[in-house]
């Protein structure tokens, strides 16, 4: 049980913000689920989130056990855009979590992966079976996943390296006045908002992104962009320090648009050396068809 006593510079601050601020190693929404289950309380009273606090007031707060973490197999459509023995390419929808976290477990592509096949490679771990990189829940597009603990490894090597080439498609808003460009702001996560990441401060890790103009709309426009580093959010965060954040990604500054339900970002490709040898092998995911419709409306306004 944690205690904590209401000072005069706390009043008027919301119920979930003041336990968040003095419990950071949990997440906002595990606190709020917390609130919900009226396991934070003042003067000993089950209150809102919203409830505005007042000088002197003591907040409770009971965390709730986390149960583990497992990846269990789950039968959930999966798309194989290549296989062979060692590797499998996959095409990740939008909405879909690669692996479990955060106290989900259910409806993970780890998930769909085990039911789809019968084994993948250990190194990951039980939560992260066979996952070698990831793309953010909103993102689509290809996605490498090792079949084998030796692929996995080679993989992953190759990441490190930085000889794996990944291209996306992000359509942004604005126009992207130079034809080409390159962005190497260091990221790190965001001190006062830590569902983001940021490239505005002193430190953090190095990244590195390019981007070319693919085609220009009104208040629009279409880049390739390829990323020679796998930071959280980086391509989200590198065009939103350009001023030009990706259309729908409201995280980092993008404005809601209408039928556009995720950012506009796709792994559209992905080119890798066969950890058994061979010719390098490249993996296209066709672009999405609510994103290939969306930028149809664009063109018609040209």
């Amino acid at each position: 049980m944690h205690r904590f006593s209401v000072e005069d510079s706390d009043a008027g601050a919301r119920l979930d913000h003041f336990a968040s601020a003095r419990l950071p190693a949990y997440s906002r929404s595990r606190i709020r689920s917390w609130i919900d289950e009226g396991r934070v309380r003042v003067n000993s009273a089950v209150k809102k989130a919203s409830w505005k606090l007042r000088a002197g007031e003591v907040v409770e707060v009971e965390p709730a056990e986390l149960k583990p973490l497992r990846a269990f197999a789950e039968d959930i459509p999966l798309e194989i855009l290549y296989e062979d023995a060692d590797v499998v390419a996959v095409n990740k929808p939008a909405g879909l979590v690669v692996h479990a976290g955060a106290g989900r477990d259910s409806g993970t592509l780890v998930n769909a992966l085990l039911h789809h096949f019968e084994a993948l490679s250990g190194v990951g771990g039980e939560v992260r079976p066979g996952i070698v990189h990831r793309l953010d829940k909103g993102t689509s597009g290809v996605l490498l996943v090792a079949r084998t603990d030796e692929a996995h490894r080679n993989l992953a090597a190759q990441f490190a390296g930085r000889t794996v080439k990944k291209v996306y498609l992000a359509l942004v808003e604005g126009e992207v006045k130079r034809d080409k460009g390159v962005v190497e702001h260091a990221i790190a996560r965001d001190p006062v908002k830590r569902t983001r990441m940021t490239a505005r401060l002193a430190h953090g890790r190095e990244a590195y992104t390019e981007y070319k103009v693919v085609e220009r709309y009104e208040r629009f426009t279409l880049l390739e962009v390829r990323i020679g580093t796998g930071r959280t959010h980086q391509i989200r965060v590198h065009l939103s320090s350009l001023h030009h954040p990706v259309a729908g990604d409201t995280l980092y500054g993008a404005a809601r648009q209408p039928e556009l339900e995720r950012p506009w970002l796709h792994a559209w490709r992905i080119t890798f050396e066969p950890p058994s040898g061979g010719e390098a092998i490249t993996v296209e995911a066709p672009v999405p068809e609510e994103l290939v419709l969306w930028k149809q409306r664009l063109r018609q306004h040209l």
